[in-house]
């Protein structure tokens, strides 16, 4: 864009820019500066912008979390020669991803392998997996995440047990506008230690904040008083977990992959032990939409999931209880729980809860903001990942003007970026890291080239199917879990599988 272009939009006096809102078109502002003009008030942010600034210039980004996503944006930094610094709450790389393991993903390891990370390891003597094999949640983990936070170039740069509870400007709330840009962000931590950052990437994803089971959003009653008795997304059924489900009756709410993987897994476990229940409630009328692409999807291993969990359904090992929103869970005679939807109540000894993920935002309370209203994304990002309108595989590509919020130099990428969606895919937020990266190191030209070559899917959506508009489907593991769990078929005993794709 012409700097003449954008003077209406941004350059000016630091009162004229404020009084037009022009501050809130960081990415138009920060080509301005680039190109030497007075904008949103001044030298002193071009100064910063090109580095005569010497303190700021030396503090890091600052990226939160160490999943597949926060990885890839370390690598890209690296490579960009920016300074970074990853805070991880966990005490290892890729914890979310640890905790499901168990987990085989459906899309292969060319889908799941961040381009500058994989040249960072391919350098150090790192062996490349097969890129048509399908990894589990723990080989991604110990096969690729483990190796790249182990990296010279990048382990220095890693904090582990360093949960991040706040995120604002050093001396500066929500309210004061002057000054802002060139203050830097400051990072508060749990243990109360500060750490100020020149910009912030926030990769935490959303694994830590299930949705409830209630479906008006908002919790059913009595269903804290009956915690006990929920599991949450993607418990090891056949493995660790075994003795929680077997010869037992589980009701799974839910309609997403989380929920597919949990239900063929319970549905083994019939198979095996004797008095092994397994009941499926779903808001939809009809299950079509869970049951997604089969035969026709372009990644087999996710098809298959569909065409397993329809026999099941179909034979009578998985007992189907459509047009099924949970109002209420109280505890029932005999140590069993029962699930009313205000007609029906079902009683179960567990509840697997696998209706998806939200982002928590409150860490950046303090920052500007511009979040979609609906979906809790960027308001830029929404129309591009509505799932009502969109699958995994037909997200348009995306980068930093998507991201961008009007606090600038923040950004939040991977599964969180998409709010609510379940329209993520691991290679999406690869591209995100990327361009983010990029804008960061002043290459927008690279920064605004974004790319994306995602396989199809008619699974990772929310339209309502004929005859129960209205009804958008309760999704599973949103955006799969920080990168990509989305639990799929089990190929062998005690072996699931999901993907790197919605949930």
């Amino acid at each position: 864009m012409e700097l003449s272009a954008m003077s209406d939009k941004c350059c000016g006096t630091t009162e004229a820019a404020q009084a037009a809102n022009a501050c809130c078109d960081p990415a138009a502002k920060a080509e301005a500066i680039t190109a030497g003009a007075d904008c949103c008030g001044a030298g002193a942010e071009h100064d910063v912008a090109s580095g005569a600034t010497d303190e700021w210039a030396a503090l890091p980004v600052v990226v939160v979390g160490a999943g597949p996503v926060g990885l890839a944006a370390a690598a890209q930094l690296q490579e960009r020669g920016l300074a970074f610094q990853v805070l991880e709450a966990g005490d290892a790389p890729a914890a979310a991803v640890r905790s499901w393991g168990h987990v085989r993903l459906f899309s292969p390891w060319r889908f799941n392998i961040d381009a500058a990370a994989a040249r960072l390891l391919t350098d150090a003597g790192w062996v490349r997996p097969a890129d048509d094999h399908l990894p589990t949640g723990a080989q991604l983990a110990a096969d690729y995440l483990q190796p790249l936070a182990g990296l010279p170039a990048i382990k220095p740069h890693v904090r582990y047990g360093a949960r991040v509870v706040a995120i604002t400007r050093l001396g500066l709330d929500r309210i004061r506008t002057a000054g802002r840009v060139t203050t830097p962000f400051l990072v508060r931590l749990a243990d109360g230690e500060d750490v100020l950052a020149r910009a912030v990437i926030d990769a935490s994803g959303t694994w830590g904040r299930p949705n409830v089971l209630g479906a008006s959003g908002i919790p059913a009653h009595g269903e804290a008083e009956a915690a006990a008795f929920v599991e949450s997304a993607l418990p090891d059924v056949l493995g660790r977990d075994r003795e929680r489900f077997a010869g037992r009756h589980t009701l799974v709410v839910g309609a997403g992959h989380s929920a597919a993987n949990t239900l063929l897994a319970l549905a083994e476990l019939a198979e095996q032990v004797p008095g092994t229940r397994v009941t499926w409630a779903i808001r939809a009328t009809d299950p079509v939409r869970s049951y997604g692409g089969q035969s026709a999807d372009a990644l087999p291993a996710r098809g298959a999931l569909g065409s397993r969990l329809r026999a099941h359904v179909e034979s009578g090992a998985i007992t189907l209880l459509g047009g099924f929103s949970v109002q209420r869970v109280a505890a029932g005679p005999d140590g069993t729980v029962e699930v009313s939807d205000g007609t029906r109540t079902v009683t179960a000894d567990r509840i697997v809860s696998a209706t998806g993920f939200r982002p928590d935002h409150s860490i950046a309370a303090e920052l500007r903001l511009d979040l979609d209203p609906v979906l809790g994304s960027t308001r830029a990002l929404a129309p591009l990942i509505d799932p009502n309108e969109h699958s995994c595989g037909t997200v348009p590509p995306h980068g930093v003007d998507e991201l961008a919020h009007p606090e600038p130099d923040f950004y939040a990428i991977g599964v969180k970026s998409y709010g609510r969606a379940p329209t993520f895919l691991l290679a999406t937020g690869y591209e995100q890291a990327r361009s983010v990266a990029a804008a960061l190191a002043g290459d927008w030209a690279a920064a605004r080239d974004v790319q994306l070559d995602l396989p199809e899917t008619g699974v990772c959506n929310s339209n309502p199917v004929d005859g129960d508009a209205g009804r958008g489907l309760a999704t599973g593991i949103a955006g799969g879990l920080l990168s990509a769990p989305l639990a799929l078929v089990s190929v062998s005993a005690g072996e699931s599988q999901a993907g790197s794709c919605c949930g």
